[in-house]
């Protein structure tokens, strides 16, 4: 597979544009190439096999390699298991309606492997069987599931949304004769710890009303009242 990791970008075909009938914009170019830019305009193009993949996370290579052969049973069964009311939720309904434990599981599995569009506050068809996968334990071939998705995301044209930033960094790593730029933190808020999933539930709890009774509440700062301070109203008295 080689393809460009972001569609929004721009390439240069420098043999064309220095030959364009404009002294301005050709100008312009000319000091693009001036300054060392001209490789870094035009990209390079890197080839991330499935092989490759699958060495560098360690992932699964055996079981199922479409999330629809799951058995429809252990999807009607998962409806269930995860359903916060104990009637079996919609496979395309809202994350309120499941268990917060799972609803923290459909949050990972949209943020950081599937390609997520639209609301994060509704279930995707792919998103319940990856949950009905975990949550039965059904064999499934990561490798090829997450890879197909990896494709989606850095095929030209694709309306998918972008992600696997930290993924691709990785991979990118393991290329020869590749310069990386320097690396950025990833933010705390965006790492999911004891006091994330703690504030996660809190939030949750007070949004969808569920009394997680399992789960240490947030320490809470009580808000004080504002207090109105009036000036006293002026009576004006006119002497004659």
């Amino acid at each position: 597979m080689a393809s460009s990791l972001f569609t929004n970008t721009v390439h240069v075909c420098f043999e064309s544009v220095l030959e364009m009938d404009n002294a301005r914009i050709v100008a312009m170019f000319e000091s693009l190439v001036a300054t060392g830019l001209r490789g870094t305009i035009n990209g390079v193009t890197v080839e991330i096999s499935e092989k490759l993949f699958a060495e560098t996370f360690e992932l699964p290579l055996e079981g199922l390699t479409d999330l629809t052969e799951i058995p429809k049973d252990l999807v009607f069964d998962a409806r269930s298991i995860v359903s916060l009311s104990g009637e079996p939720v919609s496979t395309l309904g809202k994350k309120k309606e499941m268990r917060i434990e799972f609803r923290v599981l459909c949050d990972i599995l949209e943020k950081t492997i599937s390609v997520k569009a639209g609301s994060f506050d509704a279930i995707t068809q792919e998103i319940f069987l990856m949950l009905t996968a975990i949550t039965c334990g059904v064999k499934i071939n990561w490798n090829r599931i997450l890879f197909n998705i990896l494709k989606d995301m850095v095929t030209p044209g694709s309306r998918q949304g972008k992600g696997y930033a930290i993924q691709i960094s990785l991979l990118l790593e393991n290329v020869p004769n590749l310069e990386l730029g320097e690396s950025s933190e990833f933010h705390s808020s965006k790492i999911l710890t004891e006091k994330t999933v703690h504030r996660y539930i809190s939030l949750n709890d007070k949004v969808c009303g569920e009394d997680v009774t399992d789960a240490p509440k947030v320490r809470r700062t009580p808000l004080k009242k504002a207090v109105s301070k009036k000036r006293p109203a002026v009576t004006a008295a006119a002497g004659r």
